[in-house]
Formats: C-alpha cells, sequence, structure tokens
C-alpha cells in the first residue's frame, strides 16, 4: 500500500480550495485496489491534519458505489468531524456516490440523508447535488427536487438551511414558476422559514 506520511506532508501545504486534495485522491483510487484505497482512507481519518481527513472523504466517495464500509464511514463518521473543511467535502463525495450509482436508482439514500438527525448529513445531501436540476434524472424532474429540498425549509440548523435556500435559488434560473408556487406556501412568520425562503426568492423578486 501506498506511502502516506510524504503525501500528508503534501496535503498540509493546501491551505485554500481542494484541488490539489482531490486530484491526489484520483491518483490513489486509480492506482490501487479499492480495498487499499478503503484501508489508506481509514489511516487519513485518523490523522490530526484537516487536510489529511479531506483526503480520506474524497477516496471514500471515490470507492462508495463499491464499497459498503465506505459508505458508512461517510455517513457515520466523516459527518461527525468538527472540521468545517471535511464537511465540504462531504457534500462533495455523497455527491460522487450519487453520480457513480446514478441519481435514479439512489432516491431513497438521498431522502434518508435528507432526513437524518445528523445536521451534517442533511447539509451534505442538499448542498452535494448543487446544481441539482442539471442533474441525471432531477433534469427532467425539477419538481422532484424542490419536493426533496423543501421540508428542510425550517430545518433547526442554519447550516442546512442556507444549504436548501440556495440550492432552491439555483433551481429558480431555469424553474422560476415551479419554485414560485412552492415558496407562496411557506409560513413567512416562521423565522427560520423565512430565513431560506430570503435565499431562495433572491432571483424571483
Amino acid at each position: 500500500m501506498t506511502d502516506l506520511q510524504p503525501i500528508i506532508a503534501r496535503m498540509q501545504t493546501v491551505l485554500h480550495g481542494f484541488g490539489p486534495i482531490k486530484a491526489e485522491a484520483q491518483i490513489l483510487v486509480s492506482a490501487n485496489t479499492t480495498a487499499d484505497s478503503l484501508a489508506m482512507a481509514k489511516e487519513l481519518l485518523d490523522s490530526p491534519y484537516y487536510q489529511a481527513r479531506m483526503l480520506a472523504t474524497f477516496l471514500l466517495g471515490m470507492i462508495a458505489h463499491v464499497s459498503p464500509e465506505a459508505f458508512a464511514l461517510l455517513l457515520e463518521t466523516v459527518s461527525d468531524d468538527p472540521d468545517w473543511h471535511v464537511q465540504e467535502i462531504l457534500a462533495q463525495a455523497f455527491d460522487q456516490y450519487c453520480t457513480n450509482e446514478g441519481y435514479a436508482p439512489v432516491l431513497s439514500v438521498i431522502r434518508q440523508w435528507l432526513e437524518h438527525t445528523n445536521p451534517n448529513v442533511r447539509r451534505a445531501a442538499a448542498e452535494g447535488p448543487r446544481i441539482w436540476t442539471p442533474r441525471p434524472y432531477f433534469s427532467d424532474n425539477p419538481q422532484v427536487a424542490i419536493a426533496y429540498l423543501s421540508p428542510l425549509r425550517n430545518d433547526e440548523s442554519e447550516y442546512v438551511r442556507k444549504s436548501v435556500g440556495n440550492a432552491l435559488r439555483d433551481i429558480s434560473r431555469k424553474h422560476p414558476d415551479l419554485v414560485r408556487s412552492e415558496l407562496a406556501n411557506w409560513n413567512l412568520s416562521d423565522t427560520r422559514t423565512a430565513f431560506t425562503h430570503k435565499l431562495a426568492a433572491r432571483f424571483l423578486v
């Protein structure tokens, strides 16, 4: 298996963005078996450096469609990581999983993540597929994307609500009438809902 210490040292120099870390993950997955990629991800998750854990998360996302253990680590371990950088990559890893599996076959998984008790999981599911409606399945069924996102309009986590509002705003560019119709049913006396509405309606005013 690849010696990770030199890689971790290089990753520590990445202080802005994630391009080099994602590129490193792609190299590792291409050069190693799924089992070895999983083993490396596990080792990296134990690192005190958030960049190493970002790399682990990318690795897990790239193999989750063929490794149930990798998928479980994303859901159960990565989602509890305290660093926001890692949570940003969790969203991308979830989207990579959906892309590899195909969006239509994993609709139930997307729903499960959106309804999860952990706000980081809900946020990853809302944020990862952005922009939702160019994605396979949702490009033909934008109303389903709206229906999936809207129940989170008054989520207890502002982190989640921000992703939901921005995702609906994105959808409104091509489907303004669908989003406008959904927003018309929202109770704006609820401050959480009003927060999400302000973001979602930005291009509808």
